[in-house]
């Protein structure tokens, strides 16, 4: 991740003034930076042509795109109506720009990473259980799709539950080394069950194992244990992408072909494959990187929302940036603020946003022995810098300090100026050195947003943790997912207790990202549980990473076909991400063809709200968190129906035979009559039983019903045993 932070830092450092070589307004940052790499690079006696790549969207006139692109040396990859996603030659990139028929290239590095009772707090257990039949929905006829990095092909999770069946039909692995006639841009597909249990893990799996964990919690089958994810019965597949942790594997002639444009790629990867087999699909995304105020994201967004549609479900991860002060506010009637900026690296970056009014940034560095160090930045000088960009050193103790600033119209509302200022030196930014920064502005207010780094405010009211969501899951067509909290820790397979308190009750998880969107949206969308969430973990990880720190949160080793495999406790909004994907997959299969919107209709119409003070949508909690089986009610259509509960009774087990009969165990004796009534997605009653249970138990006969969903309700002698259940009849 370092690697690929001093990269992205590196993309705001010296811009020289030169002639119209390049059109810098066209580019984002990390473009913009190759570009200018390469326009000194020119400069240099007996330079050396640059023969690397860049994987970027590219906004260009349709009817001139062809030629354009063909002429300076690049290869469309992806088509999406005025927007490529290209291979551009770097050292084509200047000329590239200037081309009329181009209006915009982006690329970026830099994305983070971010199940025994989530089923059964969620509602899924007893939708997806019982013997012949796993009951009436599993995610069978969908595909559920996990880009992610560091999985284990061979869990047995990813087989069905008898291991008659391996579930995972594909597999593109972006940094695997057997290229050899692969027709992918990186890396190789596996599309055989021998294919991939032969490559074994992704090529990162003996360095990170994320991607085994979310894969479990959003479709694993539990194998012989309590940690079934949310739809056993779906198809998988997989993109092992390429983020910051996986640097160490990546040549440096090749670190600019894995940007997020090849992420939008491995997105069209699965949603190709499942329309090739005729399914529906959704895919989980428990990855992204902050927002920015100079629209860096909108092409991002825009091939987003042309891959999702009816079937086609995107889900992301809020982030797990909600600890931290994101967002400082200098009011209008103060005329100045101060804050301090910590940094356990060497780089920083923070964007200032105020109104046309010019408001200013007082940097001041102060060395261990007082040696200190000011520069005074303000919005009409930076305009006035060449590509209104400004770089500087200061010198503290003889340390230097290399501060690059940029000034820009927000692309959210061209009234407001942007001031994004970088800061890198040797030092542990405002640890071995104080590094403050005061805002200036009387009458004028200023917002000051954290990048990189940390930002504390002088006056603790003046900071909130708000405008934390993360991109992709900012975009308006992805379904964006916070945290929340129910299991406090876990005893680990040593036996020793591991507490990670964030919260018992289904409360938010403090560390779960917040909104709104730096465009004033509500985000996130829906919560669901994040924290302490058990799920598969990968067997080459563990062999070798033995003294790891996360293997002490593995609740479980055991052994099959020879290796050792783990159940592993992990926290995070990437915990959260699969676990609705999966929800979601159990929706397809009752309404293959919902769309991004129906889906948030469904989650507004039937999520639980934690504290019914608030008012939802909000930028905490969105509508609420999850509720599989209250969505299902919903979707068809017997949400309605009078008489029927919305929720499953919890103390009542109950059985499904292959003969179709139904069988109910209350747990105890039971001595008044249990009364059962079957309706059909239509609503209409279509039979009626009622019994005192024998011994707490009961039986029900449904044949000669026709094929089909039914919803039972089932009216017991407490609350407990008083509630709905769904099968479905062969």
């Amino acid at each position: 991740m370092k690697r690929f932070f001093i990269t992205l830092c590196a993309l705001f450092v010296t811009i020289y003034a030169t002639a119209q070589q390049a059109d810098y307004r066209k580019m984002s940052p990390l473009v913009r930076q190759l570009a200018i790499g390469q326009q000194a690079a020119r400069r240099a006696p007996a330079a050396k042509p640059d023969g690397r790549e860049l994987c970027a969207f590219v906004k260009i006139d349709a009817s001139e795109a062809d030629e354009v692109l063909r002429k300076y040396g690049c290869r469309t990859l992806a088509s999406f109506g005025d927007i490529r996603i290209a291979t551009i030659p770097i050292r084509n990139l200047p000329s590239l720009s200037l081309q009329p028929a181009v209006h915009r290239i982006e690329a970026r590095q830099g994305n983070q990473i971010h199940m025994d009772t989530t089923t059964v707090l969620l509602g899924a257990a007893r939708a997806h259980r019982g013997d012949a039949l796993p009951h009436a929905f599993t995610g069978k006829g969908v595909v559920v799709g996990v880009e992610d990095i560091g999985f284990d092909f061979t869990h047995p999770n990813f087989y069905s539950a008898d291991l008659s069946d391996y579930r995972i039909r594909r597999v593109w692995d972006f940094l695997s080394l057997d290229t050899v006639g692969s027709q992918l841009y990186v890396g190789a597909e596996y599309t055989t069950r021998q294919a991939i249990i032969d490559h074994g893990c992704s090529r990162d799996g003996l360095i990170q194992t994320h991607g085994t964990h979310t894969l479990g919690s959003a479709a694993g089958s539990g194998f012989n244990s309590p940690y079934k994810g949310m739809a056993p019965g779906s198809d998988i597949c997989i993109v092992a992408n390429a983020v910051g942790e996986d640097a160490a594997l990546i040549d440096s002639a090749d670190v600019y072909k894995f940007t997020y444009a090849t992420d939008a790629l491995g997105f069209k990867y699965i949603f190709d494959y499942a329309d090739a087999i005729g399914k529906p699909c959704v895919v989980s995304f428990s990855e992204g990187s902050a927002m920015d105020f100079r629209g860096d994201d909108m092409l991002y967004y825009a091939i987003i929302d042309s891959l999702t549609g009816p079937g086609h479900i995107m889900v992301a991860s809020a982030g797990n940036a909600g600890m931290q002060i994101s967002h400082i506010v200098k009011p209008k009637d103060m005329e100045q603020t101060s804050v301090t900026l910590l940094s356990g690296g060497a780089a920083a970056y923070f964007s200032a946003k105020g109104s046309t009014d010019n408001y200013m940034l007082r940097l001041t560095m102060q060395g261990p022995d007082g040696q200190k160090a000011e520069r005074m930045l303000t919005v009409d000088a930076i305009y006035a810098c060449p590509d209104s960009l400004l770089t500087d050193t200061l010198d503290v103790g003889g340390k230097p300090y290399y501060i690059t600033v940029n000034c820009y119209p927000s692309c959210f509302d061209e009234q407001q100026n942007v001031m994004e200022v970088v800061l890198m030196t040797d030092q542990r930014l405002g640890l071995d050195y104080y590094t403050g920064i005061d805002i200036v502005g009387e009458g004028c207010e200023v917002e000051l947003f954290r990048g990189a780094g940390y930002i504390v405010p002088a006056v603790a009211e003046l900071g909130d943790n708000a405008y934390s969501i993360h991109s992709p899951g900012s975009a308006p067509s992805v379904i964006c997912v916070g945290a929340t909290g129910y299991r406090t820790g876990v005893t680990n397979y040593l036996g020793q207790y591991q507490l990670y308190d964030k919260g018992s009750t289904g409360e938010r998880s403090d560390y779960s990202s917040v909104g709104p969107t730096y465009d004033l949206r509500v985000k996130p969308d829906v919560m669901a549980p994040g924290t302490n969430v058990i799920s598969s973990y990968s067997s080459y990880y563990l062999e070798a990473n033995p003294e790891a720190g996360d293997i002490l949160s593995d609740v479980e080793h055991f052994e099959w076909n020879g290796r050792t495999y783990a159940w592993n406790a992990n926290s995070g909004t990437s915990m959260s991400t699969p676990i609705v994907a999966g929800t979601i997959a159990l929706w397809l299969e009752a309404k293959p063809d919902l769309t991004p919107d129906d889906i948030i209709g469904v989650i507004a119409a039937t999520a639980r709200r934690h504290d019914p003070a608030l008012t939802y949508p909000n930028n905490l909690y969105g509508y609420g968190e999850i509720d599989a089986y209250a969505g299902l009610l919903h979707i068809l259509g017997i949400s309605g129906i009078e008489g029927l509960s919305h929720h499953q009774p919890s103390d009542v087990r109950m059985g499904w035979g292959s003969d179709a009969t139904l069988s109910l165990d209350f747990g105890t004796e039971v001595d008044v009559p249990v009364t059962i009534r079957v309706y059909s997605t239509a609503g209409t009653l279509v039979k009626t039983a009622s019994a005192v249970p024998t011994a707490g138990k009961m039986t029900c006969q449904l044949a000669p019903l026709p094929s089909g969903v039914y919803a039972i309700q089932v009216c017991g002698p407490s609350p407990a045993t008083t509630g709905s259940f769904l099968v479905r009849t062969e």
